[in-house]
């Protein structure tokens, strides 16, 4: 393995772990937190959270998918190819919709606990988490595809 291929791997896997690693953590400490912590804050963690931790995640998928497509630049064309790149779409275009609506969640939320609000915002606010599971499981579903995929393409 070339010294570049062997760099490009390496950033691979690692943007990749922290990408995988980051999506349990914050299923671990979004159960913890709405155990333990009242609802105030729940919200001004995840507010946190979000700000810090999207540079992180946001730069771990950015180094993968780009170290990704440059091991893979050279291949023949392929059906695993093709629903490569479809997968990686998938999961930026499913991530970009999951920041949007964690922002809108964290928004509702806030004003919620500023108004004590009833129940049209509380039902707003459980419609709100139920999506945000679903985009969640899709984001970890295209993630775990996608590494099958590396696999299937390195061999």
């Amino acid at each position: 393995m070339h010294a570049s291929r062997a760099l490009l791997a390496a950033l691979l896997i690692l943007g990749g772990s922290i990408w995988t690693g980051g999506l349990v953590a914050i299923v671990v400490v979004a159960r913890i937190s709405g155990a333990v912590l009242p609802a105030p804050a729940r919200v001004a963690l995840f507010r946190g959270i979000g700000r810090a931790y999207g540079i992180v995640a946001g730069g771990a998928l950015t180094v993968s998918l780009l170290s990704g497509a440059l091991l893979l630049r050279g291949l023949p064309w392929s059906g695993a190819l093709t629903a490569t790149v479809v997968l990686a779409a998938g999961l930026l275009g499913t991530t970009a919709v999951g920041v949007i609506q964690a922002r809108r969640m964290s928004r509702l939320r806030q004003a919620a606990i500023q108004l004590d609000a009833g129940d049209q915002d509380d039902q707003a606010i459980r419609a709100g988490a139920r999506i945000a599971v679903g985009l969640r499981a899709t984001i970890a579903v295209l993630t775990l595809a996608l590494v099958a995929m590396a696999a299937v393409l390195d061999t």
